[in-house]
């Protein structure tokens, strides 16, 4: 591969879990690992339910996006994944306020289960 690779780790985000990072550029796309609802000052799953979950997702998100240089504007794609789709309606509005006229490509999954209990993950993938 002649592109440079970049991994990118927001200190506004929370730490990792696992042996990754939180975004890898490859030329011009920025490759962003799944996001949970976890509060970066304490590295725990924020309380609540669907909705307080998601806007902390959302807030990580920007985190790493705003390290790397992007906002959500730059967001060409993104995967949900929902412990259960009875949240879709919430999530989806928050989603539609986050992006505003903004509409990234999605795909929104239902998963048995997700890192530390959470409701929701959320992956994009940016362009420069």
């Amino acid at each position: 591969m002649s592109e440079k690779i970049e991994t990118i780790n927001s200190p506004e985000a929370p730490k990792a879990v696992g042996p990754y990072s939180h975004a890898v550029r490859v030329g011009n796309t920025l490759y962003c690992s799944g996001q949970i609802p976890l509060d970066p000052s304490t590295s725990k799953l924020v309380e609540g339910a669907i909705i307080e979950q998601t806007k902390q997702v959302f807030s990580n998100i920007s985190a790493v996006l705003s390290t790397a240089g992007l906002t959500s504007l730059n967001v060409v794609k993104t995967t949900v994944f929902l412990q259960d789709l009875s949240d879709f309606a919430a999530m989806n509005t928050l989603y539609a306020e986050y992006f505003g006229a903004h509409k990234p490509a999605r795909s929104t999954v239902q998963v048995s289960k997700l890192p530390l209990g959470s409701l929701i993950e959320i992956e994009v993938l940016a362009v420069y």
